[in-house]
């Protein structure tokens, strides 16, 4: 009778015990739903490199990932910044508030993502840059809730920059976006340079989605500098690239290199204009079989589009921070942010690690636009040259300005 009495008190603690988790993992999940917002550019300057597409990515992660996590729903919520600092911040606000979203995902443009990431430390909830490239966000910007996913700066200049260097041209000119990003990139490009025994000779920067730049190219072209280095993105690199071929810049003694191009600006361009072009990228859709797997997929939702560096960035993003959310069992920006930076991330798209800084250290690419009679279609547009490492793609932690970094 004793042991029978025994055995029913353990078997009620035991259910009871059950109980108790059951509850506190349901209150684990905030407001019942773990809620994603896509806070990109839909309708602006960037809105191919990103927009539309980021939006779809991070659909196709939620479907892949089975809907649900820890039981609850996923739910999925986008906002147009335009690639505006203050409409970005202003849309993080609300999606946090309003929307009672638990992470922000895209940012294609290095103010509005910035201007997002204050939000987000204020209320303590992650935010994963894909788009934007200033190296500010993991550098003097960084917060302990931001992550920096694709690419930055630092890498675009060492791999760009120092693959033109490696040619021999020496002397540069910059056409640079009078903003955070194109300062950041010409920046971290002239230190490539000066590294490599060249030299700036001139440099002009202009206004974002400037559609003339006549005076600017008359500029870089009297420099007589080797090189004219577009320090911009998006629609000024499309439009600058454009009016350059216009001019008979492109394929003359100077050479017209983009610092920052995708594969929706090259479409958008053309073969015949971009072709021979060198470029640097985190991602490449015909890199390898997954990233082929995906594009393919990604590719008949998107009217036959295949997706840029950015877009594969949200769609691995988005699965990374579910996978944390499972793993801690909670949807606690600190407590996800723990997990995010405690794994090694291998997702066939991506493998490389998140450091302190919060930066998502990975493998880059060097790659060159292929001319129209090696394409086999419209987006068969670049070929891989090089690959350089994470280490050296990655600005050095003993030489970071970030708050987050040991001895800081």
């Amino acid at each position: 009778m004793k042991k029978s009495l025994i055995a029913q008190l353990v078997a009620a603690s035991l259910v009871a015990a059950s109980a108790f988790t059951g509850v506190a993992q349901a209150q684990a999940i905030s407001d019942n739903e773990v809620r994603i917002g896509v806070l990109t550019d839909l309708s602006g300057i960037y809105s191919g490199i990103e927009g539309p597409g980021a939006v779809l990515a991070a659909q196709m992660a939620v479907k892949d990932f089975g809907g649900k996590v820890l039981g609850k729903n996923i739910v999925i919520t986008s906002a147009d910044t335009q690639s505006k600092a203050d409409l970005s911040a202003s849309k993080a606000r609300e999606m946090f508030e309003k929307d009672k979203v638990d992470m922000i995902v895209g940012n294609v443009s290095s103010a509005s993502a910035l201007a997002a990431l204050e939000v987000s430390e204020q209320f303590k909830k992650p935010a994963i840059v894909t788009g934007a490239a200033s190296v500010t966000i993991t550098n003097e910007k960084c917060t302990p809730y931001s992550v920096h996913y694709v690419y930055d700066t630092y890498a675009l200049a060492r791999g760009t920059g120092q693959a033109v260097i490696d040619m021999g041209k020496k002397n540069w000119f910059f056409l640079t976006a009078d903003y955070a990003f194109g300062h950041t990139l010409e920046r971290d490009t002239t230190a490539v340079i000066n590294g490599g025994g060249g030299k700036v000779v001139g440099g002009v920067k202009h206004p974002i989605n400037t559609n003339d730049f006549s005076s600017f190219l008359a500029q870089a072209q009297a420099s007589k500098s080797d090189v004219i280095a577009l320090a911009n993105a998006g629609g000024d690199t499309i439009a600058s690239v454009k009016q350059a071929a216009e001019l008979g810049l492109i394929g003359g003694k100077q050479m017209v290199v983009p610092l920052l191009i995708f594969t929706s600006d090259i479409q958008a361009l053309g073969l015949k204009t971009a072709q021979g072009m060198l470029f640097t990228d985190g991602w490449y859709w015909d890199y390898n079989d997954a990233n082929r797997k995906f594009a393919q997929r990604f590719m008949k939702e998107f009217k036959g589009v295949a997706p840029t560096s950015v877009q594969a960035g949200v769609y691995s993003a988005t699965m990374q921070y579910l996978k944390a959310v499972e793993s801690a069992k909670s949807d606690d920006g600190d407590a996800v942010m723990k997990r995010l930076k405690s794994v090694e991330i291998n997702d066939g798209l991506f493998k490389g690690k998140i450091r302190a800084d919060g930066k998502f250290e990975h493998d880059m690419y060097v790659l060159q636009v292929k001319t129209p009679t090696e394409s086999k279609d419209k987006n068969d547009l670049a070929k891989v040259v090089k690959v350089f490492a994470a280490k050296d793609a990655t600005v050095p932690l003993k030489d970071s300005k970030c708050k987050l970094v040991a001895g800081k």
